[in-house]
């Protein structure tokens, strides 16, 4: 996807800029290319971006470490205020209001819907990634239900001083 040119949205019909999507994103490692829309309107100090996407990636499970197949969806928009880069001397520690936080871009710079796409897929990968609601992780093979067979012989020293200290 190329990169779009601010001053350039507003001639567009109803300043507004549709983007289908079908492709595969470099950075992403997906298995389908992403499929959906991205809908980009300036409205004068800022900018309403709105995107339908899905794609299908690999992830590991955290518990038993196994690959499996996920979907990733995302049905997100957001505003993107319009403003030029205030120079500011940043001393080591800075204190940022919850009005600060937020997204920028100069009114004569460039939007870049494939990079804000990827940034909107990997916040939808999920933090918690189960194979299974049931995955019950990863199974010892040879745990045994005896536990002195289950020890490590290198700690048999360290069994008889126990085993002598309880009689």
């Amino acid at each position: 996807m190329q990169r779009i040119y601010i001053p350039h949205l507003s001639n567009d019909p109803g300043k507004t800029r549709i983007i289908e999507v079908n492709d595969y994103l470099s950075d992403l490692d997906t298995l389908t290319p992403v499929k959906g829309r991205i809908q980009i309107q300036h409205r004068g100090n800022f900018l309403d971006v709105a995107a339908q996407a899905e794609t299908i990636t690999t992830l590991t499970c955290h518990r038993c470490l196994q690959n499996y197949n996920a979907r990733l969806q995302v049905d997100t928009s957001e505003f993107i205020w319009l403003q030029e880069p205030q120079p500011e001397a940043y001393a080591e520690e800075v204190e940022v209001g919850f009005d600060e936080l937020i997204e920028t871009l100069s009114p004569q710079g460039h939007f870049e819907p494939g990079k804000w796409l990827y940034e909107q897929l990997c916040l939808a990968i999920p933090q918690r990634q189960l194979c299974d609601k049931a995955c019950e992780g990863i199974v010892n093979p040879t745990a045994r239900d005896d536990a002195e067979t289950s020890t490590d012989q290198r700690w048999s020293a360290l069994s008889a001083l126990k085993q002598q200290l309880s009689d």
